[in-house]
């Protein structure tokens, strides 16, 4: 018995330690997760802003532009790139998980459309995944999915833009998607893929978001307009993502930890209910040793009388 009950103590004190680390890293995470939506926060309004110009250009601009022009190839099959963003750590539940499947299930509507996919990975997760089951990457960035910096997603737009730029024979890519985790609020995290470019022009009937485009007058052509606010608006959705991945990693790990520690404490209240039956088994056990021996002891010495 006493044997059990010292395992059963040693297991007590191991999910103890653990449940003081989980709990560090849940607060940590909840620290962090209110400076990631402040970041989101900020970056929101330049995006939304950017992407109206863009709108408002390729709209009243018409102009045959890249941004905006579908590809039709008739001699190859059509190339799109997928930029998928992960996280550089785990304890985060399915976050990266989550991610993968979409970008996963992009793919598989890509090459049902008869299209060449090239994924660009961000994050050491989707990295590994590659990794581990031997398929190509394109490009490849980690060591900032906590707190990017517009330096990184500036890095990372440079190379979809050049990719984006070149001819398609020459090995260059016909579409550009993204596939991130978009923080909704404490709870829910919605993994996303978006078509970044070229644009979807379509003609409706209805206001815009935010009000109706302001009539521009391009200087020097609409052309040139659009030249100078593609690494621009790129640029400031790869960054938006970035963010959105960040504050989305870091409300997963809460919620990870978080169950984690509920966790350990159930463990150690079951724990410590074995632990207590078995020392009650251990004092049963020598109170009726005490109680045998004295019987034994008291029948002797009737006898010897």
């Amino acid at each position: 018995m006493g044997a059990q009950l010292r395992v059963y103590r040693r297991r007590i004190r191991s999910v103890q330690a653990t449940k003081k680390i989980t709990r560090a890293m849940e607060l940590i995470a909840a620290s962090r997760i209110i400076k990631a939506q402040q970041r989101v926060a900020a970056s929101t309004p330049y995006a939304e802003e950017i992407t109206r110009a863009v709108s408002a250009c390729a709209s009243f601009g018409n102009v045959d532009h890249p941004l905006t022009r579908e590809v039709s190839v008739t001699d190859r099959a059509p190339r799109a790139a997928m930029l998928l963003v992960t996280s550089d750590r785990g304890l985060a539940g399915a976050y990266s998980s989550s991610a993968i499947r979409r970008s996963e299930q992009l793919i598989e509507l890509l090459r049902s459309e008869g299209k060449e996919v090239l994924s660009y990975v961000v994050g050491r997760k989707g990295i590994s995944f590659y990794r581990f089951r031997n398929r190509p990457i394109a490009g490849q960035w980690s060591g900032f999915s906590e707190r990017p910096q517009y330096l990184d997603a500036k890095e990372i737009s440079q190379v979809l833009i050049q990719a984006f730029l070149t001819p398609g024979e020459e090995g260059g890519v016909d579409e550009i998607h993204l596939v991130y985790t978009e923080f909704v609020n404490m709870v829910t995290q919605r993994p996303v893929a978006k078509r970044l470019l070229p644009l979807e022009v379509e003609e409706t009937t209805e206001e815009p978001v935010g009000g109706a485009f302001p009539l521009y007058e391009f200087e020097p052509s609409a052309e040139g307009v659009l030249d100078a606010l593609l690494p621009r608006f790129v640029d400031s959705r790869v960054y938006h993502a970035l963010l959105q991945a960040a504050a989305s990693e870091q409300a997963a790990r809460r919620r990870a930890m978080k169950s984690a520690t509920d966790n350990a404490e159930d463990l150690i209240r079951s724990l410590t209910r074995a632990a207590n039956s078995a020392r009650q088994a251990e004092i049963t056990q020598e109170i009726s040793e005490i109680v045998g021996g004295a019987d034994a002891l008291s029948a002797a010495t009737t006898g010897s009388e």
